[in-house]
């Protein structure tokens, strides 16, 4: 996906760049109250980055925070505690597009996959 402010502005249908930050504000609330059909969801927080260990409370903190506002979730990753996000997201009444991080470390890839499959 490109970048280009141009690109994502023509696709949100809506010229931000002329918006102040009250009426960003007042637009990202209607949003949220309408609900949004998804979300991508990361459980890391502000000190952590892919390959951290994230934790079942880290994911069922962040998960009560957005489930008022959306029924679908997306995931980039299967392992390093990533892996625990579906069946908590479906205790939590959340639908999850499960997805697999894949690099150049085959083992890692096969692990990726074989939580992905599980």
């Amino acid at each position: 996906m490109s970048f280009r402010s141009e690109k994502l502005l023509s696709l949100a249908g809506e010229d931000f760049s002329s918006k102040s930050c009250k009426e960003l504000s007042h637009l990202a609330e209607v949003c949220f109250k309408n609900g949004i059909h998804g979300l991508c969801y990361s459980a890391y927080s502000d000190d952590q980055e892919p390959g951290s260990i994230i934790t079942a409370e880290q994911i069922r903190h962040r998960i009560a925070i957005i489930k008022p506002f959306t029924k679908w979730i997306r995931t980039f990753s299967c392992t390093d505690g990533n892996e625990l996000i579906p069946g908590i997201a479906k205790e939590n009444g959340l639908n999850v597009m499960v997805g697999a991080w894949l690099s150049d470390d085959k083992e890692k890839n096969e692990e990726e996959i074989e939580n992905l499959i599980n």
